[in-house]
């Protein structure tokens, strides 16, 4: 009877790591909730439950958001701290990951109040319905879907005031940083304004490194230099105008704040501090 019970939950194991890694934006803590909803089938009947997908899914999101809960009331948790790492941690797994739901995404999802954040990963990502994810997140039908609605304006940045030519910008971006994770020094002068000036906090650069580098040629040296950070960036919504998040695993390191001028990239600021990184608002292009 355990085998046949191992082997039906084996069958949903990819489906909950899913819907926990979304939550959680950790493999480790998802594999954590995963098995923690085996635990507890196992001291159920599970031939009395009905819908066994329904049943996993919905006990791996209560245990991701007292996961999600219990992180936000911890004052240490900081924008600027990776989270711990337990010996089985495997960071090429999680890299994959990461990039299949999208670094951009992941950041973003951790912006949102753990309630809002289980209800639009359910509903948006997997299409669970609102009367399913009410008694998860401990709410009625309706407050449910003003979650979901709240962390979807959220996710897309539909509340920010947005870059009047963010299509332009956004290639300008994309143009950046394919060169920068080539390292291709020739493209990185091609896509940068001659004058450009690239800022950064010191936390952002190498000891030693100035904060302010100006010129086309000493920008494109040290960001080919850095080519290893590129591969962990994508474009994003910044405070409503196009830029790029650093964010190795999902979990953010570095923003990028970008001026573009006649298509090229005209003054990049690099943002580590964590009060400045705090204040910005984030959103998925």
């Amino acid at each position: 009877m355990r085998d046949e019970l191992a082997n039906r939950f084996e069958a949903h194991r990819g489906d909950l790591r899913a819907v926990a890694y979304r939550m959680l934006g950790s493999l480790p803590e998802a594999e954590d909730a995963v098995q923690e909803t085996w635990l507890r089938l196992c001291r159920v009947d599970a031939d009395a439950v009905d819908n066994l997908a329904a049943w996993l899914r919905t006990v791996v999101s209560r245990i991701c958001l007292d996961v999600l809960r219990h992180r936000r009331s911890r004052r240490e948790d900081t924008v600027d701290q990776l989270p711990d790492r337990s010996a089985d941690d495997d960071p090429e797994a999680e890299t994959v990951l990461a990039e299949s739901v999208g670094r951009a995404l992941l950041v973003v999802l951790d912006t949102l109040t753990p309630a809002e954040r289980v209800a639009f990963v359910l509903h948006d990502a997997f299409a669970v319905p609102f009367e399913r994810i009410a008694p998860v997140v401990g709410r009625s039908t309706a407050t449910t879907k003003k979650l979901a609605s709240r962390a979807r304006s959220k996710v897309r940045g539909t509340d920010v005031v947005a870059d009047a030519e963010p299509t332009r910008h956004r290639h300008a971006v994309e143009a950046f940083l394919a060169a920068a994770r080539r390292g291709d020094f020739d493209a990185l002068v091609a896509v940068l304004d001659p004058d450009v000036v690239r800022r950064a906090d010191p936390a952002a650069v190498p000891p030693g490194a100035p904060a302010e580098v100006r010129g086309a040629h000493a920008v494109a040296t040290e960001t080919a230099a850095l080519a290893a950070n590129a591969r962990h960036a994508e474009p994003a919504l910044v405070d409503g105008r196009v830029g790029v998040v650093v964010a190795p695993r999902g979990r953010l390191l570095f923003v990028l704040t970008v001026v573009v001028r006649e298509d090229r990239i005209a003054a990049f600021d690099v943002i580590a501090d964590p009060d400045r990184l705090r204040r910005l608002r984030l959103a998925v292009l």
